[in-house]
């Protein structure tokens, strides 16, 4: 089996990528979601409460709005943050590709492949790239923010160029392309080694 890493930065397309990838019955680790079934755990959240204190918890659980809203304004929180979940992210995706040998190929979807070295984990790195402004307005419209929050999260990523000459697969989502095509034609290579 192919371990495969899907990334790109905030609103290039990455979740429609996954969507496909599922509708071709290969398996997709959406290693955001995963990161936030940790935050659910006890020895976490007694760590969170320690660091952060009680204006991230509502009703014993974290509000992971109020944490977003520190992390990404504040990168000793976020390392700190990263930190605790970071490494059981790391044991889940092994678990996770371990159950998943029987595929010709599997992908890990994380936004921070490269940042925060999951790219070690997988054999293949697909990227999806999109224009700045769209990205942009895709992510103030499915977010509710502003542009200038939207900006800053996107400056907490590593910027395209940097991605795509690590990448071995680059797919295109502005506008007028179809992502389909591009990724079908992945599919047929990464299904054929």
């Amino acid at each position: 089996m192919i371990k495969v890493g899907l990334t790109g930065g905030i609103g290039t397309g990455k979740s429609t990528a996954v969507t496909i990838f599922k509708a071709l019955d290969i398996p997709v680790f959406d290693s955001d979601s995963e990161a936030k079934k940790f935050l659910l755990d006890s020895e976490v959240k007694k760590n969170l409460m320690a660091y952060f204190g009680e204006e991230i918890f509502f009703n014993g659980e974290v509000n992971r709005k109020a944490l977003a809203a520190i992390v990404f304004t504040n990168n000793s929180a976020l390392s700190f943050l990263n930190s605790l979940i970071h490494p059981l992210v790391r044991q889940a995706i092994e678990l996770w590709f371990d159950r998943h040998q029987s595929h010709p190929y599997a992908v890990l979807e994380a936004a921070v492949l490269f940042e925060y070295g999951f790219y070690k984990q997988v054999d293949k790195i697909i990227t999806v790239r999109a224009p700045f402004e769209e990205r942009i307005k895709r992510v103030m419209i499915r977010d509710g923010i502003t542009k200038e929050e939207v900006v800053h999260r996107m400056n907490n990523q590593l910027k395209d160029n940097e991605v795509v000459v690590r990448s071995d697969f680059v797919l295109h989502n502005a506008e007028h392309d179809l992502l389909l095509p591009q990724i079908l034609q992945i599919h047929q290579e990464l299904s054929s080694i």
